[in-house]
């Protein structure tokens, strides 16, 4: 039940002395609750300078006033109220918060946080190296991720200590999978994944313990996953092929010509990519495109050239099948969607391996256009920001002013054409 008589209540939240409450209240909270200092009201109209003289017991008759706090919290004491300031405002409002204790608090949390890991450092067996000192500096000075709270930092902290300690201390011993050392220190197999808080603060701690820059792409992180003998997931993510003729006598590369013979397609693993010697003939002419739904067609078409797919943006695995192409002197061509994703991707491609493109000029996209259209095919709208082709910078303007996207199927007998010449 409330405090304050039901009259006093009524006349304490009336319009006369609401800038005084808001303002009494923001005080409070900011100087530890605290009846002390003082409140300066300027502008103050006819019913407030009322109010306020009969709450202060004194007459007011200027624009301006200065509150002091203290007065204020005796004289509800000794009014009807019977309550002092701070009650009077819980009573009128919500609980007061104390802001300036809650800043300390804050500030103590995150100060475990350091101290948490320090001590975790102190009783590893990793202290007697050099690194972790400028591990821990590193961290401090980066702080903990924005959304973490300090009960969550130390956790994920002695974990990274953990799994730091498990590949750079002296009792290590073997190869790990990534999953399984994830799952010995976190419970759950994707515990390391890439993009994980505590996979950044583990890279970054076998960076400084073999005094080497931290990579900033997925095939730099495997790699030094592969400095503490740790062993990434290389099977679950693949780059689609057609046609691929490697020579050498090797079981792989017989396979792939076996598969190109029969005309199938070859999916590739990371793993597969390790130990295959990719070797064409120089000069070797290959046809990237972005959807997989091509090299379908290349096969159903029994095709002659040989193909690679991105299957969209392009994960690591197909860079990586790439740019082993590229050393031994292949040449590149490349098709995808005319979308605003389609071009940006076909020009970190381009780019990348100054490759040709294929059938990507205005000229075809304004061909491609006007077909759909007269085959009555449904328009699909062209939505987000243009992005300028590197390879024809009319193709952006056109791409614009007509407003359709167009996926590499509106091509595709076109496409399937090119890929069954004769090279």
């Amino acid at each position: 039940m409330s405090g304050l008589p039901a009259a006093t209540r009524d006349w304490l939240t009336g319009p006369g002395l609401t800038r005084l409450w808001e303002g009494v209240r923001k005080r409070l909270e900011s100087n530890g609750v605290q009846a002390t200092g003082s409140l300066r009201l300027t502008a103050m109209n006819a019913q407030e300078r009322n109010d306020l003289s009969l709450l202060l017991g004194k007459p007011l008759t200027g624009t301006t006033v200065t509150v002091r706090l203290d007065m204020l919290d005796a004289r509800l004491r000794t009014s009807a109220a019977a309550l002092g300031l701070r009650q009077t405002l819980e009573e009128l409002g919500p609980p007061l918060t104390d802001r300036r204790a809650a800043r300390a608090d804050v500030a103590a949390r995150r100060e475990q946080v350091w101290s948490s890991l320090a001590s975790s450092l102190d009783t590893s067996p990793l202290t007697d190296q050099e690194w972790p000192q400028q591990w821990y500096d590193l961290l401090r000075r980066a702080g903990v991720p924005k959304g973490v709270q300090p009960e969550g930092a130390i956790q994920t902290l002695q974990q990274a200590v953990h799994v730091l300690t498990t590949l750079l201390g002296p009792d290590r011993n073997g190869a790990l999978g990534r999953g399984e050392l994830a799952a010995m220190a976190t419970g759950s197999a994707h515990g390391l994944d890439d993009g994980t808080w505590l996979a950044r603060l583990v890279q970054r701690g076998i960076a400084l313990a073999h005094d080497t820059e931290l990579p900033d792409d997925a095939a730099g992180r495997r790699a030094l996953w592969r400095l503490v003998s740790v062993t990434p997931d290389e099977v679950s993510s693949t780059v689609l092929t057609y046609g691929l003729r490697p020579e050498g006598e090797g079981w792989q590369e017989r396979g792939l010509r076996e598969r190109a013979e029969h005309h199938a397609e070859a999916h590739l693993t990371p793993r597969d990519l390790h130990t295959l010697r990719l070797q064409l003939p120089a000069g070797t002419l290959i046809h990237i495109c972005e959807n997989p739904r091509v090299v379908e067609a290349a096969a159903d078409a029994a095709c002659a050239q040989p193909l690679v797919c991105t299957s969209g943006s392009a994960a690591t695995v197909v860079f990586t099948l790439l740019d082993a192409l590229a050393t031994t002197g292949c040449r590149f061509t490349y098709h995808g969607d005319f979308d605003w994703p389609g071009i940006a991707l076909a020009n970190r491609v381009i780019r990348r391996y100054e490759a040709l493109s294929w059938r990507m000029s205005a000229s075809d996209y304004e061909h491609l256009a006007a077909r759909s259209q007269a085959e009555d095919i449904p328009q699909l709208a062209l939505d987000g920001q243009p992005i300028s082709a590197d390879w024809d910078p009319d193709l952006a303007p056109a791409m614009t002013a007509l407003g359709v996207a167009l996926h590499e199927e509106a091509t595709l007998d076109l496409l399937v054409a090119d890929l069954s010449r004769q090279a």
